[in-house]
């Protein structure tokens, strides 16, 4: 998988149904240890609560999916957060909501509808952000090839890390594995070859707010 969505920075949501709570508690995790440390954080912050139904999808390539109802009635809880989930097409997630009962039974429609909607309204307060797979690409040129450098990148929307000025330019652009070709091929004709390329580190990627950050995975 050479792009996909996750969780950047996880939120909290509430919704009430029939006086019952559902509090909604999104998690980025990479791991079946993270997202149990988180499970067991929310159980420990909420412990009166009578409920703490989760689900997670870990993982790209092999991907994980776990979920639990926790005491509600079979595929009422767990699995519609995990449809949640899918439905947006997250990976390296978790989501637990935890239940206070309100006195009223709401019926199986109706805890599929709590729960699904808990779920979208903590994952509508997250930071979701676009992961992908690239390099970075050092490209060396000199002044009369930096224009025509510049414009490629630019309709092409990649991001410039460092620019370093000698006697030649020296650009380190962050660039996506499905990019690759076609950038190559722009910068040989474009500058009739004179562009020297250096692939160098592997790395993750995503636009934020903050800007461009780039992860181990």
């Amino acid at each position: 998988m050479e792009r996909y969505q996750t969780v950047y920075q996880g939120a909290s949501a509430e919704i009430t149904e029939k006086k019952s709570r559902f509090i909604a508690a999104v998690f980025p995790v990479s791991s079946e240890e993270e997202a149990t440390e988180a499970l067991e954080n929310i159980k420990k912050q909420y412990w009166d609560a009578r409920h703490h139904c989760w689900a997670y999808v870990i993982g790209t390539e092999q991907v994980t999916e776990r979920f639990s109802d926790d005491g509600e009635p079979g595929g009422t809880a767990g699995k519609p957060i995990l449809e949640v989930i899918r439905g947006q097409k997250l990976y390296n997630v978790l989501v637990v909501v935890t239940r206070y009962f309100g006195g009223t039974l709401l019926g199986t429609g109706g805890l599929v509808r709590a729960y699904s909607s808990a779920c979208k309204e903590g994952l509508a307060h997250s930071t979701i952000i676009t992961k992908i797979k690239g390099f970075k690409l050092k490209i060396r040129t000199d002044y009369n090839g930096l224009g025509k450098i510049q414009y490629i990148l630019g309709q092409r929307g990649l991001s410039v890390l460092d620019t370093v000025y000698t006697d030649k330019v020296e650009l380190t652009v962050l660039v996506p594995d499905d990019e690759e070709g076609f950038l190559m091929k722009e910068l040989m004709e474009g500058t009739n070859g004179q562009a020297m390329t250096e692939k160098t580190e592997q790395c993750w990627f995503a636009e934020t707010e903050e800007g461009i950050k780039i992860f181990e995975q």
